[in-house]
């Protein structure tokens, strides 16, 4: 079932927990973590990468999960996750994504600001919400560089970028990076707890993968609602596609290759689901 971004965020925080987020590529992805989420009886949001809804079929791809999404039994919503261009992000609302993570975080802070609060009016206008980021979430070998050129989320500029735009989740940068980390993450919990005192909106967890399950139960406790999942899902669907492909070759039985990549998913998802759970802490 549909529902909204602040409304699966509240939910979580009132709970001292974070709602999963999961980057879906396809429908196999999508319904796998629709099924993880219905057996921890949490609700989920499906992702939507920029470069997949501008891909050929992306259009296909969000009204697809956006159909997955209505007929899920927990409350789910589908969000187009770090764009900056607003007219991808028209498209997205009007194919009915209900949230848009509106990206960005490379720009000046007055430039973010503004598009922070171009994508919250424009959203409105769909009845969807919106999620901005203020800090730099690098990538991979990218860390210490984003840590020492001042990257990471300032706690006075979060209160006022929040406040500013009226954006419904705000994702922080704490030493965290996308995709692979080349050496153990150390997050900065002071900025965290800094950030979440001063800052009334949800906060978002970007990069989780490969930080170690007590440091985000940790992020949780301290006021992350939202942490993304990404790498690990393709991982373990790839891991999955490449260990079963022999045998599926046998007899070009498709359907049992695209059961192993959802049970691979599953696995992931049900374990991140459990991790953000507030109740397991």
């Amino acid at each position: 079932m549909l529902a909204s971004l602040p409304t699966l965020l509240m939910n979580r925080r009132t709970r001292r927990a974070a709602i999963g987020a999961f980057t879906s590529y396809d429908l196999e992805t999508a319904t796998a973590v629709l099924a993880a989420a219905a057996e921890a009886r949490a609700p989920a949001i499906l992702l939507v990468s920029r470069d997949a809804f501008a891909a050929p079929g992306g259009e296909q791809l969000v009204a697809a999960l956006v159909a997955t999404a209505v007929a899920a039994p927990v409350p789910c919503c589908v969000q187009l996750d770090h764009v900056s261009d607003l007219e991808l992000m028209e498209r997205a609302l009007a194919l009915g994504c209900g949230a848009l993570m509106a990206d960005g975080s490379s720009l000046a802070f007055e430039q973010n600001r503004e598009l922070a609060r171009s994508a919250v009016e424009l959203a409105s206008r769909h009845g969807a919400h919106v999620e901005a980021e203020l800090g730099h979430v690098a990538g991979g070998e990218d860390v210490a560089e984003a840590t020492l050129s001042g990257q990471l989320t300032d706690p006075e500029e979060a209160a006022r970028f929040a406040s500013d735009t009226g954006a419904a989740c705000l994702a922080v940068s704490i030493g965290n990076v996308h995709g692979t980390y080349a050496r153990p993450p150390r997050l900065d919990w002071a900025r965290l707890e800094a950030v979440r005192d001063r800052v009334d909106a949800p906060l978002s967890l970007h990069g989780a993968s490969g930080i170690p399950d007590d440091d985000v139960r940790r992020a949780v406790s301290l006021g992350v609602a939202k942490v993304n999942v990404n790498t690990e899902l393709r991982e373990a669907y790839l891991a999955a596609s490449e260990q079963h492909l022999p045998a599926a070759r046998n007899g070009s039985r498709l359907l049992e290759l695209h059961a192993r990549q959802r049970e691979a998913v599953k696995a992931v998802a049900a374990t991140k689901l459990a991790t953000y759970d507030g109740s397991s802490r």
